[in-house]
């Protein structure tokens, strides 16, 4: 079973392969939802990293309805990912009515080949779920990260199941959203889904002895200064230990 674990600097995606993680979903931008990363980001992690690592394409905040401009950003970025050496993208787009924009996704997962690509929860926020799966499966997409149209992966877990049954093994379909190790193995029994994402992260303080009590010139992680996030090894490790532990009960009860 694939663990992977979102990571928005490359001192996180280090830290999550040494706890344990199967793949790494490379990002920036942790309190937009992930954004796509910088080219050094891409570059030596690629270099760094042992698991295969997939990377954001998301080039702004917000919905992902996309200009035509936007669109080929992205295009390019794809290009760029696929000469690095990188394993796979993830990426979503939608037109203004919450259906899947077919045709550009199809062209880059066309652009993307031979790397996996992988449809973000952009699907959450599709008006008809069943619908937008027929699209991506379509498109030739390799998995959708989803938490079955709701806030979390657990609260949408029946939908998760339905969207799995309709794949019928045509797509993979990977929960996100809100996992961690208290529900990890409740979501992955209840699914029965094979790769789960997760990113479990933390508040770390910084190194900074001095801090100008007049201003705050860092407006994430919560808005502490000298603050920044990194992955919880230990949730990752205890996620990952969960993890094993169903894949050994499924095959104890697929030899029975």
């Amino acid at each position: 079973m694939i663990l992977e674990i979102a990571c928005f600097s490359l001192e996180a995606a280090i830290l999550a392969e040494e706890a344990g993680a199967d793949r790494i979903e490379l990002c920036a931008g942790p309190l937009e939802g992930g954004l796509t990363p910088s080219f050094s980001m891409i570059s030596l992690a690629r270099n760094i990293l042992q698991i295969p690592i997939h990377v954001m394409i998301r080039p702004r905040e917000g919905d992902f309805l996309y200009s035509k401009r936007e669109l080929k950003s992205m295009e390019y970025d794809i290009e760029m990912i696929k000469d690095s050496g990188m394993e796979g993208v993830v990426l979503g787009i939608l037109k203004s009515d919450g259906s899947v924009d077919i045709e550009n996704l199809s062209r880059m997962v066309k652009i993307a080949n031979p790397m996996n690509v992988t449809f973000h929860r952009a699907f959450d926020g599709a008006k008809d779920p069943f619908h937008a799966l027929d699209d991506i499966i379509n498109s030739g997409t390799s998995r959708i990260l989803t938490s079955g149209q709701r806030a979390t992966a657990i609260e949408g877990k029946e939908m998760i199941v339905q969207i799995i049954q309709r794949a019928k093994d045509k797509i993979s379909i990977m929960p996100g959203g809100g996992v961690n190790a208290s529900n990890i193995a409740e979501l992955s029994r209840f699914t029965f889904a094979n790769e789960l994402h997760a990113s479990v992260r933390s508040i770390k303080k910084g190194g900074m002895t001095y801090s100008n009590p007049q201003v705050n010139l860092q407006s994430g992680s919560g808005s502490q200064e000298n603050a920044f996030l990194l992955p919880d090894s230990d949730q990752i490790r205890l996620m990952k230990n969960e993890l094993n532990k169903e894949s050994i009960r499924r095959r104890a009860v697929a030899n029975d």
